[in-house]
């Protein structure tokens, strides 16, 4: 048997990736972290998120002990996120298609698992401009039962991961392309790689995959997701491609998951550099839209805006956007409700953005069918129940009575100015991956494990299924990366 080059080998230097790398070097087990992007490029999909994590908590004081200290803190309500509403909202957003043995242990290990990170040397804070509503007597309260983040968001989260290496001694290899996965007597025993210098062999008692989807990939989203998933914008790296998957696969591994579906997003359609931009990263999201309406270029209403709150809707109406004239809607907002958007998304450089003292001058400028515009915003304004009050901060039943109806939150449109902003679907990850059991090991259609094999991250399939509930993604890839790593 050939010389090993390390104890374990984890392909992938993203949130998961270094959480398996962290886990298994504190067991004492030499770690290679083989990265495809450059060191200036690296970090995965993690590095363009703002860094939310879902977590179970029983509230601010069960958590403030490991995250940063804030003067609003005295003055802030953080609403308890029990595992029976995590498991229950798991269940609802992916219409009960998630693996339950999967969700069972990310639910219980969530909390565990990011006091352990923060134990390491990662930092995390309250999410005050992403998940709060300041009220009127200067308090705050949190909602949708997503509360922590990264402190520094996807940049701070990688940049504190990279720095745990470090401490650690893991060895970082970037510009390294895995196309393969080396088998001998039916065990995983390492990885063909491509370097700036050439191709070469790592050898590893273990390998951990955690290199991401096949969103980057355009042939494989129109195979898998179909038609008109070509004309998607790439939020995050384009070093995602699936050829792992394939990898995986090649080697035996069963399919888990649901291949046909994807997290997507709206995304700014138009301001130059929308994909992969490292720059801006999450702040090309579009997130404020349950406080007003989207429409096509018909001005029609297409989605339920209001069907719940941002963190279990946003990642589904990207794709509802594909199937819009020119894979293109328009987010409609006024004077009243353009106040409730986040400064970091809606205020950006070079945003796509059109104002007017009218909605048939906004809808001219936008290119947005004047007359449809129109009959919509009438309808939309006299279907709305005004027995309630508006409410951004709970689900309101503020409701407008219109196909498809606003089930809360609904404003009328009627406050110069107004604004339109032009989305389009931004694809995060894909939702179909590797089979495997809750510990990461890889296995089999039977059910057999392959030695030496295992998956976390964006390529481990089984949680997600048409939508998902935000901040699962960073929470799934720190909870089974550590349980990857604690036995590879």
């Amino acid at each position: 048997m050939k010389a090993v080059d390390a104890d374990v080998i984890i392909v992938g230097g993203g949130n998961a990736g270094f959480s398996a790398a962290h886990a298994a070097a504190e067991r004492g087990r030499s770690v290679l972290v083989l990265e495809k992007a450059s060191r200036e490029r690296a970090g995965g999909n993690s590095y363009y998120t703002a860094g939310a994590t879902r977590v179970t908590h029983g509230g601010l004081d069960d958590v403030r002990d490991f995250i940063d200290a804030d003067e609003r803190h005295s003055s802030t309500e953080v609403p308890p996120y029990t595992p029976e509403q995590y498991i229950a909202d798991m269940e609802r957003v992916t219409e009960g298609r998630n693996d339950a043995d999967l969700t069972r242990v990310l639910v219980e290990d969530s909390q565990g698992t990011m006091r352990w990170l923060s134990s390491l040397g990662m930092r995390y804070r309250l999410m005050y401009e992403r998940q709060a509503y300041d009220r009127p007597d200067g308090s705050y309260l949190f909602w949708g039962g997503l509360h922590i983040g990264n402190t520094g968001g996807g940049e701070g989260l990688i940049a504190d991961h990279v720095k745990i290496a470090e401490c650690l001694g893991e060895t970082v290899v970037y510009d390294c392309d895995v196309t393969e996965l080396i088998v001998e007597d039916g065990r995983v025993v390492g990885v063909v790689a491509t370097l700036p210098e050439g191709r070469r062999e790592y050898r590893a008692e273990s390998v951990v995959l955690a290199a991401g989807g096949f969103e980057g990939n355009v042939a494989m989203r129109q195979k898998y997701l179909g038609d008109g998933w070509q004309h998607a914008k790439l939020r995050g790296t384009p070093c995602n491609t699936g050829a792992l998957i394939e990898a995986g696969l090649g080697v035996g591994a069963a399919r888990a998951g649901d291949w046909g579906s994807a997290h997507s997003v709206q995304w700014d359609a138009f301001t130059p550099n929308n994909e992969s931009n490292r720059e801006l990263t999450n702040r090309l999201t579009r997130g404020g839209y349950p406080n007003g309406i989207i429409v096509n270029r018909d001005g029609q209403r297409f989605v339920d805006e209001g069907e719940d709150f941002r963190n279990y809707t946003y990642a589904k109406f990207g794709r509802e956007i594909l199937k819009q004239p020119g894979n293109v809607a328009y987010q409609v907002f006024d004077a009243k409700t353009r106040p409730l958007l986040r400064v970091e998304e809606y205020e950006m450089p070079d945003i796509s953005e059109y104002v007017s003292e009218t909605l048939d001058g906004l809808a001219e400028a936008a290119g947005i069918d004047v007359d449809g515009l129109r009959q919509t915003v009438d309808a939309f304004n006299s279907g709305i129940d005004e027995s309630h009050d508006f409410d951004p901060t709970i689900k309101d039943q503020r409701r407008s009575d219109v196909q498809p109806p606003k089930s809360n939150w609904a404003s009328s449109l009627d406050t110069a100015p107004f604004y339109a902003y032009p989305v389009t679907c931004g694809v995060t990850f894909t939702f179909g991956g590797l089979k495997s059991d809750v510990d990461g090991r890889v296995l089999t259609e039977s059910g057999d494990q392959i030695p030496g094999l295992f998956v976390c991250g964006e390529m481990l399939g089984g949680l997600f299924s048409n939508n998902y509930p935000g901040g699962t993604g960073l929470a799934a890839g720190m909870v089974f990366g550590r349980r990857a790593g604690s036995i590879a």
